[in-house]
């Protein structure tokens, strides 16, 4: 298989606890992509596909130039105009509606599938069931956040407001005025993404599986795909960012874009151990405390992967935990990793039906790692030739044209 992030490993793992002999192709032995960045959120609440007509409306305040959280940078037109117009299509009130019916099971089955997952590791430590905060710095943003979210589809996740206990530990941390927040439950925190990588590695070499460093490509002849250079009888891509060339040779067409997201960390401090990830969403900014480290999250950038980092991303993510007054303690590391997002927000998971040994998955666009486990179990399903838990038509490739 092609790509050792969050999605790869998993569903190498679940492939070699089935029986066979797995090869991984991951070249990021540094750990830099999107899987090992992200803010540790296990988003069951994310039912809401973000090609919708809401998101459609509140684009142009979103945008970086405003202070938001959203850029189009113009040098990478030429990458996101066509992303934009497919999103555009995709973004109807019927597709929405269509969108939602598909993500409500897998998410449903997302949280599960972590505590299987995590119990394989025999590691239950590593995820964290204490659901999420959000908190607004207005009334005014407080009331609309809090109608906002008692009206949308949080799926097998609930929103209450936050307790007194809830406020005073938000307002212990920050200087500034917090008018209101909400607690969700249902949803979850991994503990710490390196521990997560290194407990996947280790189980996936202890159940047979190997890593090579190195890439790989697919050549299709025959009907059949291949891997030059490897002997495989199944070929899987979870290459996430870099998989639409790879499944290119069967004919499918994988219209991705890199949507590039931006974290900062520093020392966790004073920060309580126990408190789980918390939005500012007025900032569009997550903050996730990891085992020794605090990590602030941000932005939605679309453009080529390949693209240098924008550094005003990193100084107005430094600004906005220095105008909350955060306790920083030790300088600031920055990351920027590259989010694989399609048109109708909704991931590639399927097996090609032309080439009937080429399975993929990929697309997870924000939740990769919320869906890591599920589609793990999805994959190893797919290649028993089992019955799926979770109907997986909606996120055939063939959606998008081409050969199925």
């Amino acid at each position: 298989m092609i790509g050792g992030g969050v999605v790869g490993l998993s569903s190498a793992l679940s492939l070699a606890r089935a029986g066979h002999a797995v090869t991984v192709l991951e070249p990021d032995a540094a750990r830099q992509a999107a899987s090992w960045g992200n803010a540790g959120h296990i988003a069951t609440e994310q039912v809401a596909p973000l090609a919708s007509p809401d998101t459609l409306m509140s684009a142009w305040r979103r945008r970086f130039a405003a202070g938001g959280a959203m850029d189009l940078p113009l040098a990478q037109a030429g990458t996101w105009l066509p992303f934009a117009l497919r999103f555009l299509n995709a973004s109807s009130s019927d597709r929405f509606e269509d969108g939602c019916n598909a993500m409500r099971p897998l998410l449903a089955a997302a949280l599960p599938a972590w505590e299987r997952l995590t119990g394989v590791l025999a590691r239950p430590d590593l995820l964290k069931r204490d659901g999420h905060l959000v908190a607004w710095e207005s009334e005014a943003s407080a009331a609309k956040g809090r109608a906002a979210w008692s009206a949308a589809d949080t799926g097998t996740a609930s929103v209450r407001p936050a307790d007194t206990n809830d406020l005073a530990a938000i307002r212990g941390l920050t200087s500034a005025p917090i008018a209101g927040a909400v607690r969700f439950a249902g949803t979850a925190q991994i503990a710490d993404l390196g521990q997560l990588a290194d407990a996947l590695v280790a189980a996936l070499r202890a159940a047979g599986g190997q890593i090579l460093r190195q890439s790989g490509a697919v050549a299709v002849q025959g009907g059949r795909a291949f891997v030059p250079g490897h002997e495989a009888d199944l070929v899987l891509v979870c290459a996430g960012a870099r998989s639409a060339a790879l499944v290119a040779p069967a004919g499918m067409s994988a219209p991705m874009i890199a949507e590039r997201g931006y974290h900062i960390r520093w020392d966790a401090g004073c920060w309580p151990a126990d408190l789980p990830p918390l939005v500012f969403e007025d900032r569009s900014m997550i903050v996730t405390r990891y085992a020794t480290q605090l990590q602030a999250a941000s932005f939605v950038e679309f453009g080529s992967p390949d693209a240098p980092p924008d550094a005003r991303k990193w100084a107005r993510l430094e600004a906005h935990v220095a105008a909350l007054g955060l306790p920083v303690t030790g300088p600031f590391t920055r990351w920027m990793g590259a989010r694989p997002t399609l048109p109708d927000y909704l991931p590639a998971i399927g097996r090609s039906r032309s080439v009937p040994n080429l399975l993929y998955a990929f697309g997870h666009q924000h939740l990769g790692l919320t869906l890591a486990a599920v589609t793990a179990e999805l994959m190893a399903a797919l290649v028993a030739g089992d019955e799926p838990a979770v109907p997986l038509n909606p996120f055939n490739l063939a959606r998008f044209g081409g050969r199925p």
